[in-house]
C-alpha cells in the first residue's frame, strides 16, 4: 500500500513485533479532548485553550515562549516530556492485520453486490421462470434501494455505539441468510420467497455501504488512507462486475425446458450461499474492531478523547448543519444514483437495440464496472499523494458527464464494440468517483463518524437510485433508452454546479499535517455541549480551487 514505509516505526533494539501484526510501544497519555486543547482547559470560558501539540512540540525545542504556560501549570505535558519517557513520542503505528480486515471485508461486499444485480441482468430469463412483469424483477434490484433508507439510522447509530466488528458481523450474516433463502425459492411459484430473500441481502447491504472510510481511518495511515477505501469500494464494484459476468454464462436462456432453467438457476444459488458461509466464518474468527494503536494522529485525537457523552442525534444535526457537506450529500446521490439506474437497466437498453444480446448486454456491464475499478484505486492513489479531494472530485464528475453523453447518443450506432468502448469510458468516471465522496465527506467532516457521513451519502444515492430507476425505466418502455439516458446526464449536469460550490475544508488532513485548526469535540448532548467551550482557537487552514 503506497506510503506504508513512511508511517510505519521500526521496533526498539531487542523488541519484536507485537502479536496481531502492531509495531512498537506507544507512550501513555493524559486524555486529551477533541478540539486540540488542554485537558481542563476546553471547557474553560475565560480564555482561549492551548493546542496541546504546540505546547509539546516547543517545548521539546526549546522554545519557552511567553505566550505557552508553564509546565507546572500543566503536569500533563510535564509527565509525557518527564525522563521515564523521554524521547517517546505519540508516533502513530500501522498494524499488518489491517490488509487482511481490508480483504475479507472487501470480498463479503464483493458478494452483496452480486446479489444485487443477479437478477437485472437476467431480466428476461426470470421473467419467464417466475411468470412476473420486467418491473417485478427491477424491484428485486431496488429493494437494495428501499431498504437502505429507513435503516441507514439504525445502522450507523448501532456502528457508533457498538462498534466496527459487530456491524461486519451483522452484514456477513444476513448476506449468508439471504444467500440460503435464495435456495429455497428455486420453485416457480415461489417469487415472494425470492423477493424475501433479496430484502435480507438489502438489510445487509445497510451494515456494507457505510464501512469503506470507517475501515480506511480506523486501521489506514494517512498516506494510504484513500488508497484503502478506494479498494474497500472497490470490492463492492467488483461485485457488481462478477454479476454482469457470471449469470448470464450459468444461467443461459432456456425457454423451452423450464426444468433446465430452473436447475441453473439452482446452481448459481448454492455456489453464492457456499462462498457466502465461508466468508461469514472468517469474519467472525478474523475481524477485529480496531488495532492496538491508532494508524494516524487523526485517529489518535478521536481515540483519546471522552465519548462518555456522545450523541448520535447531534451528530446528524451537525452534518446537516455543515453547508458543504448538504452540497456533496446531494451531488453524491445523482451520480451514485444514476449509476444505480444505469446497472439496473443495461440489460433492457441493449436487448432494446440488439435483440438477443444478453450475454454481450452482460459484458458490457462488466466492462463498465471493470473500467470504474481501475479509475477508483487511480483516484484513490492521485488522492493519497495530492490531497486535491475538491478539485479530483469535480474534475470526475464533469469526465462522467461527458462519458454518459458519448455513451448515451453510441447507443443505437449499430456496432457493440462502439458500446464497449463508450460504457468502459462512462464506468471509468461514474463508478470511479464514488470512493472520491467517501474520503471527501470524511474530509469536510472530521470528526464527525465516518460511519455516519457515509451512511448519509449512501441513502441519498438509494433514494436517487430508485427515483431515477423508475423514471428511466418508464421512458425506456414508453419512448426509448436516448430518453431515459437523456434524463440522467441532465441530472449529472446540475450535478456538477453543486460539486463547483463546495467549500474544500480538509479538517482530518490538517489534523494529520500537524496544522492547528478549529477541531469541534464529540457530538454530545446539548446539556453537556453547553458546558463546553465557545472560544477554540481560529487558526483553520481552509484550502480552495
Amino acid at each position: 500500500m503506497g506510503g506504508e514505509g513512511a508511517d510505519v516505526v521500526e521496533p526498539r533494539e531487542g523488541g519484536g513485533e507485537e502479536e496481531g501484526g502492531e509495531i512498537g510501544e506507544v507512550a501513555p497519555a493524559p486524555p486529551l479532548q477533541q478540539n486540540g486543547c488542554l485537558p481542563g482547559k476546553e471547557s474553560d470560558h475565560s480564555s482561549v485553550c492551548t493546542p496541546l501539540v504546540a505546547v509539546v512540540s516547543d517545548v521539546e525545542a526549546g522554545r519557552r515562549d511567553t505566550s505557552f504556560p508553564n509546565l507546572e501549570e500543566h503536569p500533563e505535558v510535564e509527565a509525557m516530556l518527564s525522563p521515564s519517557t523521554s524521547g517517546m513520542k505519540l508516533t502513530p503505528r500501522l498494524s499488518k492485520r489491517r490488509l487482511v480486515v481490508l480483504a475479507i471485508f472487501s470480498l463479503y461486499s464483493l458478494v452483496n453486490a452480486f446479489q444485487w444485480i443477479q437478477y437485472s441482468i437476467l431480466t428476461s430469463i426470470f421473467t419467464q421462470y417466475y411468470g412476473v412483469l420486467n418491473s417485478q424483477i427491477d424491484w428485486l434490484s431496488m429493494a437494495y434501494m428501499v431498504a437502505y433508507v429507513p435503516l441507514i439510522f439504525p445502522a450507523t447509530w448501532l456502528l457508533d455505539i457498538r462498534g466496527l466488528r459487530l456491524t461486519a458481523l451483522l452484514g456477513s450474516g444476513l448476506n449468508c441468510l439471504g444467500a440460503w433463502i435464495k435456495c429455497a425459492s428455486v420453485q416457480r411459484n415461489l417469487y415472494p420467497v425470492t423477493l424475501l430473500a433479496q430484502i435480507v441481502c438489502s438489510v445487509a447491504q445497510v451494515f456494507i455501504l457505510g464501512l469503506p472510510s470507517r475501515i480506511a481511518s480506523v486501521w489506514f495511515g494517512p498516506k494510504e488512507v484513500s488508497t484503502a477505501c478506494a479498494v474497500a469500494v472497490l470490492g463492492n464494484q467488483l461485485g457488481t462486475a462478477i454479476g454482469f459476468l457470471l449469470p448470464p454464462v450459468l444461467v443461459p436462456n432456456t425457454p423451452d425446458d423450464m426444468d433446465l432453467m430452473g436447475h441453473n438457476i439452482r446452481i448459481m444459488f448454492y455456489g453464492t450461499a457456499a462462498v457466502s458461509t465461508f466468508l461469514f466464518i472468517l469474519v467472525a474468527l478474523v475481524f477485529k474492531e480496531k488495532p492496538k494503536h491508532p494508524p494516524s494522529q487523526s485517529q489518535a485525537v478521536l481515540l483519546e478523547a471522552s465519548t462518555e457523552n456522545y450523541s448520535y442525534k447531534q451528530s446528524i444535526i451537525n452534518l446537516f448543519g455543515n453547508l458543504p457537506f448538504v452540497l456533496l450529500l446531494i451531488s453524491y446521490g445523482i451520480m451514485t444514483g444514476a449509476f444505480y439506474s444505469v446497472s439496473t437497466l443495461l440489460n433492457q437498453m441493449i436487448v432494446f437495440h440488439y435483440e438477443g444480446e444478453e450475454v454481450k448486454a452482460g459484458r458490457i456491464g462488466l466492462t463498465l464496472v471493470v473500467a470504474g475499478m481501475v479509475g477508483s484505486v487511480i483516484c484513490g492513489l492521485w488522492l493519497d499523494h495530492t490531497k486535491t479531494y475538491k478539485q479530483t472530485t469535480l474534475i470526475v464528475y464533469i469526465l462522467s458527464f461527458v462519458g454518459m453523453v458519448v455513451f448515451t447518443f453510441t447507443l443505437d450506432c449499430g456496432n457493440l464494440l462502439v458500446v464497449f468502448v463508450t460504457g468502459g469510458v462512462l464506468g471509468f468516471f461514474m463508478t470511479g468517483y464514488l470512493p472520491l465522496g467517501f474520503e471527501f465527506a470524511v474530509e469536510i467532516t472530521y470528526p464527525e463518524s465516518e460511519g455516519t457521513s457515509s451512511g448519509l451519502l449512501n441513502a441519498s444515492a438509494q433514494i436517487f437510485g430508485v427515483i431515477f430507476t423508475l423514471i428511466q425505466g418508464k421512458l425506456i418502455t414508453v419512448y426509448n433508452p436516448q430518453a431515459g439516458n437523456i434524463f440522467l446526464f441532465v441530472w449529472m449536469f446540475i450535478g456538477i454546479i453543486l460539486t463547483a460550490l463546495i467549500k474544500s475544508d480538509l479538517r482530518r488532513h490538517n489534523v494529520n499535517s500537524g496544522i492547528s485548526v478549529d477541531i469541534k469535540s464529540i457530538p454530545v448532548d446539548s446539556s453537556a455541549e453547553d458546558e463546553q467551550s465557545k472560544t477554540a482557537p481560529k487558526c483553520q487552514s481552509e484550502t480552495k480551487i
